[in-house]
């Protein structure tokens, strides 16, 4: 009785409220006219949207897997090279991806494990498109989606550079409302200039997220071999990878391709390979089905104040030489081992990334002036260069790890390098040297990154060919304070300065 009695209250009491807004709708103002462009103020990004979105694709792959197999989980998480470009945390070697496995369709029928979603953009009217190396990597199959069109149109992998982490795809059918995108001078950009990215990320197709260049010229960020990032705070987000980077003009500025984040998502700071670097490796990658780029034939690493030292020098600009290779063109110029670079064609070289970059430009055959510091006196060279051989084209950076803390040469027990060594610890054909047995990780070797299976070339600039040498070296040096090592690992060389322990 009570319950009936508070319903009826309350429809008695709002029923003439009803009737009241029903009769009589609220005033408010409507203005539909589109926002009007003001002189020197930018209201709306929407036409440059509205012109760069057609050029943007989502990519889907998958790949093949044999009947009965155990997989079907999205594998690109499961690739520490992915894993690094979005912050998530690496994986257990015994932990099983939360995945349920693919569903089968009968004894021996394929089936298709998806490997994730990407991004990339239009090039041509051809049907070309230019995405990241990473998107597409290891897949058998690839599906485009058009912006504004459900169909998805199969696309073939044309050549792939994971140097630069770009690769170039075709579609196999040509659709007739294809849009090429408009290329753009990413040599001309400034910090502050608004930048645009498009893409998909999480498979939100076609979304659009604004910011500015943060930086250029990004590298020794240890993503690929060859970096030459511009930084931007435009929202990127897994899935925009592959995707365009415009100005304000709707022109491509860059390929959206990594960022840089804890958690996995957005942090303000995305990297994407400038449109100048991605034109040139494109047009290779179609016209020569890879990249020719030029070889100086050299290992390199940065220098800190305690390597400068150690070389004379008065700062840590340059690259420090730590190998060369046999035959090279820097071989055959005289440079050798410990001398510094400092710049090429008249321009200064600041450190590894540019050396290689800059070098990596050049054309097989051309003549390159290099300025070099040895023993602290400036020497000169000219070296013709030859083509980077097809082993060294995905080297990832060869850069010598930091050293932590150092210390002097006790707790290092070394070997002669015999067969038995050489297959142990993978060391090359050639490497000469004494290889290391065991070492104390309380040692101040340890502490500069010396590991058991490394073979010490050199002690004190001077090189050792036995254990035995090894030993009285390291006898004559055993007041001193630190010391100059060459060390390889599998085959790939570097400086280290071994301090006494404090």
């Amino acid at each position: 009785m009570n319950t009936k009695l508070v319903l009826l209250t309350f429809a008695t009491l709002t029923l003439p409220a009803l009737a009241q807004e029903a009769a009589k709708a609220p005033e408010i103002k409507i203005d539909s006219a589109p926002v009007k462009p003001q002189a020197g103020i930018i209201t709306s990004f929407a036409p440059i949207v509205e012109k760069v979105a057609p050029s943007v694709v989502q990519i889907s792959t998958s790949k093949n897997i044999k009947p009965g197999s155990n997989s079907g989980r999205n594998r690109q998480f499961d690739d520490p090279f992915f894993r690094r470009f979005f912050g998530l945390p690496d994986q257990d070697e015994d932990q099983q991806p939360d995945a349920a496995p693919p569903q089968r369709r009968g004894r021996g029928t394929p089936q298709k494990e998806a490997l994730g979603l990407g991004s990339g953009v239009i090039v041509t009217a051809e049907g070309h498109i230019l995405t990241n190396n990473h998107v597409i990597d290891g897949a058998d199959d690839i599906l485009v989606t058009l912006a504004g069109d459900k169909h998805e149109y199969k696309a073939k992998r044309i050549a792939n550079d994971a140097g630069t982490d770009l690769a170039v795809l075709k579609l196999e059918t040509k659709p007739a409302h294809l849009k090429p995108i408009t290329f753009g001078d990413s040599d001309k950009l400034r910090v502050g200039d608004i930048a645009i990215a498009v893409g998909n990320p999480f498979g939100l197709t076609q979304t659009v997220t604004m910011g500015i260049i943060s930086s250029i010229g990004r590298n020794d960020m240890g993503i690929v071999a060859y970096e030459n990032f511009i930084q931007t705070d435009a929202s990127i987000n897994p899935g925009n990878s592959g995707g365009a980077l415009v100005d304000i003009e709707g022109r491509l500025i860059g390929i959206n391709t990594a960022i840089f984040s804890r958690t996995g998502t957005n942090a303000g700071i995305g990297f994407a390979v400038p449109s100048s670097l991605a034109h040139s490796i494109m047009d290779s990658l179609i016209t020569k089905g890879r990249v020719v780029r030029g070889y100086l034939g050299v290992g390199i690493q940065p220098l800190d104040e305690t390597l400068a030292s150690r070389f004379k020098l008065s700062s840590t600009d340059g690259t420090l030489v730590n190998s060369v290779e046999p035959k090279s063109p820097a071989e055959k110029a005289g440079i050798e081992a410990g001398d510094v670079i400092t710049e090429l064609n008249g321009h200064k070289i600041s450190g590894p990334s540019e050396l290689r970059m800059t070098v990596s430009s050049l054309s097989p055959g051309t003549t390159v002036d290099v300025k070099y510091l040895r023993d602290g006196s400036e020497k000169k060279a000219a070296i013709i260069l030859a083509e980077l051989p097809a082993n060294k084209r995905t080297a990832a950076p060869t850069d010598a790890p930091e050293s932590k803390d150092p210390d002097v040469l006790d707790g290092v027990t070394v070997g002669d390098i015999d067969a038995e060594a050489r297959k142990k610890f993978e060391i090359p054909e050639g490497a000469k040297g004494v290889v290391v047995l065991e070492i104390d990780d309380e040692s101040a070797s340890y502490a500069a990154g010396i590991r058991m299976g490394d073979v010490i070339m050199e002690i004190d600039r001077k090189s050792i060919g036995s254990a035995n040498e090894a030993v009285e070296m390291s006898e004559k040096l055993k007041k001193a304070k630190e010391v100059l090592l060459r060390v390889s690992s599998k085959g790939a060389s570097r400086f280290v300065v071994v301090k006494e322990n404090e």
